[in-house]
């Protein structure tokens, strides 16, 4: 009977992983990643970003919610062809998908195009040494001359 725990936990293991993924999930893995902030947008979508580049949305008033990322070319064409699943709408012709339901794929393929998703915005996310500095008004720039008011 030592196999009876064992075979229960696959069991508890296999049911939490058919479970799908809540808001709170998703929220809570989006900002797992290093330098990831949230931020509600367009009234009510909320948008995780890294260094100002959008990697995954959720409308938050949609019922059911949907989730909407950022994946590859061949991803991209992949997932569209499955139910509850198609190009999001104004940039699905940069590859993004949107889920109509946060479990139209299981949770782990999920996080895993969440995680590439950063990554590509990551990847084109300007660094923090090249993003421009706000400058204070009033303050010339270096090197800058002023007109002097005749």
């Amino acid at each position: 009977m030592q196999d009876q725990p064992h075979l229960s936990q696959q069991i508890l293991h296999s049911a939490i992983k058919s479970c799908p993924m809540h808001l709170d999930d998703v929220r809570a893995y989006c900002l797992s990643f290093p330098q990831a902030t949230e931020n509600l947008q367009w009234g009510d979508d909320l948008c995780f970003k890294v260094r100002g580049k959008i990697f995954v949305t959720i409308a938050l008033t949609a019922v059911p919610q949907k989730v909407c990322f950022k994946c590859t070319p061949e991803s991209f064409a992949e997932l569209t062809e499955r139910e509850d699943i198609r190009p999001a709408p104004y940039v699905g012709r940069y590859n993004w998908v949107l889920l109509d339901h946060l479990d139209a794929v299981g949770n782990d393929e999920l996080r895993d195009f969440i995680r590439l998703s950063y990554e590509m915005a990551a990847a084109k996310a300007p660094s923090a040494a090249a993003r421009p500095k706000k400058r204070r008004a009033g303050k010339a720039r270096r090197g800058a001359t002023r007109r002097r008011k005749p």
